[in-house]
């Protein structure tokens, strides 16, 4: 009996998740996951007896898809972000003030407001 390649589906996934935050790049690895699990399903379905492990592919297709869901969250919160640069920096710079992060360790962010014309 053959196996269906799980492992790289769980690799391109976790490298998702990894990369949630990271300008798009885990969208990427995610969408790449999806799509190798999705193909490895249709060769399962196709002929099911053939293959021993099509319930960890289907596991595996779930964990791509949260993958993909979590990264597109850190890929909108990134688009926002460049965006929206002072409205941004102002938002976690009220939330770190309003969390009780001491002003001193707020310094290389009003720097860097400073810098982008913000201030």
């Amino acid at each position: 009996m053959k196996k269906l390649n799980t492992t790289l589906v769980y690799i391109l996934s976790v490298a998702g998740l990894l990369c949630c935050w990271l300008y798009g790049i885990g969208t990427i690895a995610a969408i790449i996951a999806l799509v190798v699990a999705s193909k490895e399903l249709n060769k399962y379905n196709t002929n099911p007896d053939e293959y021993v492990n099509g319930k960890t592919m289907k596991t595996a297709k779930t964990v791509a898809i949260v993958s993909l869901v979590v990264s597109l969250i850190g890929l909108s919160i990134f688009i926002y972000a460049t965006l929206n640069e002072c409205e941004f920096y102002q938002w976690i710079y009220d939330w770190s003030i309003e969390n009780g992060t001491p002003e001193d360790q707020l310094a290389p962010m009003l720097d860097a407001m400073e810098e982008s014309g913000c201030i």
